[in-house]
């Protein structure tokens, strides 16, 4: 039996004893639910995060804020989601156990290349007040390096010549441009991925799109459309035909695709709204006037950190962020980095608590969460996760050697296989131009020049800097020739 809107009310009874006691359920009228969201990339971290504290505040009463959820690639989340009704479940776990609860939120999950103007026309709907995004750091269309819109991106040049979008950068123009045409007020975008400073660089690309088809559309974003910058921080794992298996067992009704998450949640968000919003402060959502020193702390010590383990991690064939973390050598590598060259970079009140919260999150077998899909995507990561950090380390003449063989460490990755012989694919939008580069010669040095040279990477910089070439060069020549762990050891890092 699938979950749906008629098994709520007998769900509790249905589920095995032991986990009634550990599940909650949407107990408001569902069908009274306003469409006050538009999410675009309709992922695992979303239902799991966002959408949560979406649902405390419709929870709680205030029922404007149902999500239509939008997929702009592929359509296995509506696949199996509606049948569902959209509702779906959340398993919270850690070494304590786990707690199960029903998510009802969701109203919709539109497919945009099947019919992008559903999604225009859920964009432009006036109960329709904010317009948030999960796309990953590729889905914006941007230059990592300089954080500018790619005016020469084959799908942003669909969009800017057509009038059904493929990117959220498009959508977001064309639904704004029909809502002002409509005299409908605009919606606030909320941008929840690991760019920097999120907002003010997802309304640069916005305005840089808008002005190539409507200069007064582009001056009209520009003073009535809010950009807030945001932080959000949680670990969202794959889920794992174990993971549906299990869940079913414990609901005693089949949900297709459940998400897994740690008990840790965060969002720290920018109160620079246009329009209405949820009161996200009730379920624990931080709102300030300056998000950036969060979301540094966030780039530069969780998602740095986790980009290191996931590099690292899989050279010594290991292949969750917990069996990385087993590696005394390997965790002490990552907590030196953290305390000795990541934190002084840092404002953020209390970063010796922070990073012990986050090696106790690591370590948390519950999650299994995989190296390989954290280490997806590293040339529009690396900037954000371990650049900023190297380059303000370098502007200081301080020892920024963790970060440099880190760095190496991708290197390496992306030659395509493990200390055990093991090969991976290397998924990343660059994937062909970065393994040529990392595998274009069998000298070291040959390869760190190929790979500096990539401009979209590295910027300008980073390629003429001698001393940075030469400690890749070296740490890259250790690691091929002795393995992660002995390099770390010829290098005195551990």
């Amino acid at each position: 039996m699938r979950i749906n809107q008629a098994q709520l009310a007998t769900l509790a009874a249905s589920a095995n004893h032991s986990t009634a006691s550990r599940l909650k359920l949407p107990a408001y009228d569902r069908s009274k639910l306003a469409p006050g969201i538009v999410h675009l990339g309709l992922g695992a971290f979303h239902r799991a995060h966002q959408a949560l504290y979406t649902e405390a505040a419709v929870a709680a009463g205030d029922l404007r804020w149902g999500i239509v959820g939008v997929s702009l690639r592929q359509a296995d989340t509506h696949d199996a989601l509606a049948p569902q009704d959209y509702l779906y479940s959340v398993a919270v776990r850690d070494s304590q156990g786990e707690q199960l609860m029903v998510v009802g939120t969701l109203l919709a999950a539109l497919v945009a290349p099947e019919n992008p103007q559903a999604v225009l026309a859920a964009m432009s709907d006036a109960r329709c007040h904010i317009v948030s995004l999960t796309v990953t750091e590729k889905g914006y269309c941007y230059d990592p390096a300089s954080r500018a819109l790619l005016l020469d991106h084959p799908d942003i040049q669909h969009d800017l010549q057509q009038a059904d979008p493929k990117t959220a950068i498009g959508f977001i123009v064309r639904a704004l441009a029909q809502r002002r045409a409509g005299g409908t007020a605009p919606f606030t975008v909320v941008s929840c991925d690991n760019l920097p400073a999120n907002g003010d660089t997802t309304r640069g690309m916005v305005l840089a799109f808008a002005a190539q088809i409507d200069a007064g559309l582009a001056a009209w974003i520009s003073e009535q459309v809010s950009f807030p910058n945001s932080m959000v921080d949680r670990i969202v794992p794959k889920t794992t035909e174990v993971d549906i298996r299990h869940v079913e067992q414990q609901l005693g009704l089949h949900d297709a695709w459940p998400v897994m998450t740690e008990r840790f949640t965060q969002w720290v968000i920018e109160d620079r709204f246009c329009g209405p919003r949820p009161r996200w402060e009730d379920a624990g959502a931080t709102i300030v006037a300056d998000a950036a020193p969060y979301e540094h702390a966030k780039l530069r010590m969780l998602n740095g950190s986790h980009s290191t383990l996931a590099y690292l991690g899989a050279l010594m064939a290991y292949e969750t962020v917990d069996q990385a973390m087993q590696d005394a050598d390997l965790s002490g590598f990552v907590a030196a980095m953290l305390a000795q060259e990541v934190e002084p970079t840092l404002e953020r009140p209390g970063l010796p608590a922070y990073r012990a919260e986050l090696m106790q999150r690591f370590r948390n077998p519950a999650l299994k969460h995989r190296l390989q899909q954290i280490a997806m995507d590293g040339s529009q990561k690396i900037p954000q996760r371990l650049l900023g950090t190297l380059r303000n380390r370098l502007a200081a003449d301080a020892d920024c050697r963790h970060l440099l063989f880190a760095l190496a460490g991708w290197f390496q990755y992306l030659a395509g296989q493990d200390e055990a012989g093991r090969s991976y694919p290397v998924s990343d939008p660059l994937a062909g131009v970065l393994q040529a580069a990392a595998t274009s010669a069998e000298d070291s040095a040959a390869r760190v020049q190929a790979l500096l040279a990539l401009s979209a990477v590295f910027g300008e910089d980073l390629a003429g800097n001698a001393s940075v070439r030469d400690a890749l060069i070296r740490d890259l020549s250790l690691i091929r020739q002795h393995g992660v762990k002995a390099a770390m050891r010829n290098s005195g890092l551990i």
